[in-house]
Parts: structure tokens; C-alpha cells; sequence
């Protein structure tokens, strides 16, 4: 569901010429809300809303409930407020991606140049295509019709030469529309927007600029590039953010691309300060990801700690692992670090200093388990203490050497009883047992 600032204006005829527009975004509309709909025709024209519980926050609206000012990451006690009459349903993400699947199928039957971004969005490199499609335009029309036509589901199409004017197309297109930007009106559209519309441009970039009295496009591109990089003290983002102005993309679509990270997160039921319930939840949240990690041949190697509170401000911190790992005791034994980070405990021991409302982790710099060597970090291996007696017992072997094989040993058999987890789990199903760390 996209939540990105729109302009009304640029929703109109920019031309026809499609010379060089090989890139699509294609971007389903409200898709878990019209996913339930397509299973309940019922729903039909009713303001539908994905996600449940006093407090949870929406996932997906459809078009119907957002005109009551409903939207994705809301509170749903928000938007029960807003929307007392909305159909409220919970999350089913097994359906959605059933769904997502039939939709990829339809994009494959036109390329295998696919870029996914995520169940109901992707972009689409055409070059290939265009041999045997008359244009971009045409292959846009299909996509859209057959989408309707076998799914009963409609989707936003944006034609351009690069990512980011083509996914600003299909935003501006919404709902179930289709706007082509011509290689030469590129910059004429971008500057018609806000700065806060470029995506990767969140609170933090917007508020430097606004620093710089700026806050469209427009103002940005009058901007040197050195007066950008200035503002955001980065010559990446800024070399970036410059070249969006002008509406150039140097991002090329990446087929198959690895996932950039794996977490878990639950909000609880009431807020709280006892430690003992937020690491609970952090262990939960370390195996379900580790389990995850494990099921599709991966290892990680950064956690990040997310903590949400009372007030619903965030706080993270991360930890890059001197190697990667998919055990879930691994990843805990760094969670509890982090937490006692970004909340360092007073003197009641068992007390947070803040009130939790959501706790999770993330891991990500994930790589395949079968390209990846695997090991136990060497400083890992002792305690933190530097007077750890390393001098031989009466039998000849040193503390060091003991205390080395004892800890891979241990490593070794929690390793093992992790898969033993799992192979519980496909058999009786996920909650069948859960890893007490």
C-alpha cells in the first residue's frame, strides 16, 4: 500500500512517445485489501481494512477506506476511530503470496527481467520484449487487462527509462491507471513534486533540506551537487538525490536479487517495563528468524534490536557479527546486548526504564549458506574477563584448550538440536515447539 506523496496534476497526457522507455513499475492496488475482496465479492465497495486488534496497525486499506484518512502503519484504534463501519480483517500473508504468485506468472509470460520489490510490486526491464511487442505501452495494456481478467485484480503501471520516474509513474497512475513519462519530460515531471516523494528521502533528508529552504523538487535542482552532499553529509546520497532532480536513475533492474534482510517483531498485548517479558519476546523473535534463515539456506551476519514504545517512537541499534550465523541462541546472546544498549536497566534489576509496546529483531548482510564459510569466532569462545587463567591442570591440559572444546561442543549440540527444531516444526507445524534459549 503506498503511502508516497501524490500530485494530482501530473496525472495527465505527458506524450506518446515511448522511445528508450523500456523500464515498468508495476504496482498492484490496495493488494491485500482487494485479495480479500476477490475471496469475499461481498466486500465489494465497502471500506476494507487489514489488520485487527486494538493494537496492531493496518497493514493494507482499500481505496474506500482511505477517503476517511485511513492508512498503512496506522494504529487500528486509530482507525477504528476514523472508520467505525470498516470491515476489519486479520493479516493472511499465506493467501497474499498464493496470489502475488499467480500475479509474477502473468508479468513471466511477457520477461524473465524482473526485478522483485516485494508480493505486489516490481519492476519490469522490456528491451528484450519490445522484439516481439510493439511497444511498452502494449505491454503495459496486457499486463493490466489479463490481471483483471484471470485474477479479477487491478494494478498501476509507470513507463519510463529508469526506476525511479517509472515507480513515481505507477504512483501518480493509482488506482488502476497507467502513465507513460517520455525520456524527454523526465525532469518537468519530477519537479512537479515534493522533495518527501523520491523514494529514500524519509524524515530525517527532508528535514536537512527544509534546513536549506527546500521542500519540491524544483528547489532541489537549482541546488549545486556539492550543496546537496553539503546538506546531507554524504557524497553517495547526495550524488543521488542530485541526479534525481534532473529525473536520472543510474539503478539498473536486478533479476533475482538477494533479500537484504530477515526479521521478526510482535506487539504486545499490553505496554510494559518488565525486562523479562521483552526478552521473551526477542527470544521468539530470534527463532523465528533463525528458523527462517535455516529454511531458505542463509546466515547473517548484522542483528538490529527494534523497540517500539508507549508513545510509538522507535528506537534500534544494530551489531555486526565478527561471522555469520543462523542459530537462534547466536542471535539472542547479541539481542540482550543490544537491549541493555538502548536501555540501560537502573537499579530494579528486572524494571526497563521506558514502556515497550513492539520488540523484534532483524538480521540482514545475508549470505548463502553454501558459499559461506562458517565459524566460531576465536574471541567468542572465552568470557569477557582478561584475567581467565590460561595455565595447564594437573592432567596437562591447559584451561584454554579445555575451555575451547567444551564451548565448540556446546556450540555443536545447540546447533544440532536447532535443526532437530525444525524438523519437528515441518512435520506437527511451526508452533508445534518453540526453542527455550
Amino acid at each position: 500500500m503506498s503511502t508516497a506523496p501524490r500530485n494530482e496534476a501530473v496525472k495527465r497526457d505527458w506524450g506518446h512517445d515511448a522511445s528508450g522507455c523500456t523500464i515498468l513499475h508495476i504496482d498492484m492496488d490496495a493488494f491485500y485489501a482487494s485479495c480479500e475482496i476477490r475471496r469475499h465479492p461481498e466486500l465489494a465497495g465497502k471500506p476494507v481494512i487489514i489488520g485487527t486488534g486494538t493494537r496492531s496497525v493496518v497493514s493494507a486499506a482499500n481505496y474506500e477506506a482511505r477517503v476517511f484518512g485511513v492508512n498503512s502503519a496506522m494504529p487500528v484504534a486509530r482507525a477504528r476511530k476514523l472508520c467505525p463501519h470498516g470491515v476489519f480483517l486479520p493479516v493472511d500473508m499465506d493467501y497474499y503470496r498464493a496470489i502475488s504468485h499467480q500475479v509474477f506468472d502473468i508479468f513471466g509470460e511477457i520477461t524473465d527481467c524482473i526485478e522483485h520489490v516485494s508480493v505486489d510490486e516490481c519492476f519490469m526491464d522490456v528491451s528484450n520484449a519490445l522484439r516481439i511487442w510493439k511497444s511498452p505501452v502494449d505491454i503495459a495494456r496486457w499486463i493490466r487487462a489479463t490481471v483483471y481478467k484471470r485474477l479479477g485484480l487491478t494494478c498501476s503501471v509507470g513507463i519510463a527509462t529508469n526506476k525511479l520516474i517509472a515507480k513515481l509513474a505507477s504512483t501518480n497512475a493509482k488506482p488502476n491507471g497507467m502513465l507513460l513519462i517520455p525520456a524527454n519530460r523526465h525532469a518537468d515531471f519530477i519537479r512537479m513534486m515534493p522533495v518527501r516523494s523520491i523514494p529514500g528521502v524519509g524524515p530525517s533528508t527532508q528535514k536537512r533540506l527544509e534546513e536549506y529552504g527546500v521542500t519540491t523538487v524544483a528547489q532541489l535542482s537549482q541546488l549545486r551537487e556539492i550543496d546537496i552532499i553539503h546538506a546531507l553529509g554524504s557524497a553517495v546520497s547526495g550524488h543521488n538525490l542530485y541526479l534525481a532532480a534532473q529525473g536520472k536513475d543510474e539503478r539498473k533492474v536486478v533479476v533475482n536479487a538477494p533479500e537484504k534482510s530477515i526479521g521478526h517483531e510482535r506487539t504486545l498485548r499490553e505496554d510494559t517495563r518488565d525486562a523479562r517479558t521483552v526478552l521473551n519476546l526477542l527470544r521468539q523473535s530470534c527463532d523465528a528468524t533463525a528458523s527462517t534463515l535455516r529454511a531458505r539456506g542463509l546466515v547473517a551476519r548484522t542483528i538490529t534490536v527494534k523497540l517500539r514504545f508507549a508513545n510509538l517512537n522507535y528506537a534500534s541499534k544494530s551489531f555486526t557479527m565478527t561471522y555469520p550465523t543462523q542459530s537462534a541462541a547466536e542471535l539472542f546472546s547479541h539481542a540482550k546486548t543490544l537491549l541493555n544498549l538502548i536501555l540501560p536497566r537502573n537499579d530494579e534489576k528486572d524494571l526497563l526504564p521506558q514502556f515497550i509496546r513492539l520488540a523484534g529483531i532483524s538480521t540482514s548482510n545475508l549470505s548463502a549458506v553454501s558459499t559461506t564459510m562458517i565459524q566460531d569466532s576465536f574471541g567468542d569462545l572465552f568470557d569477557d574477563d582478561p584475567h581467565t587463567s590460561h595455565e595447564s591442570d594437573d592432567s596437562g591440559t591447559s584451561a584454554t584448550e579445555s575451555k575451547l572444546s567444551s564451548t565448540r561442543s556446546t556450540l555443536k549440540s545447540t546447533r544440532k538440536a536447532e535443526k532437530t527444531l525444525d524438523d519437528i516444526r515441518k512435520r506437527f507445524g511451526k508452533d508445534a515447539i518453540n526453542f527455550g534459549i
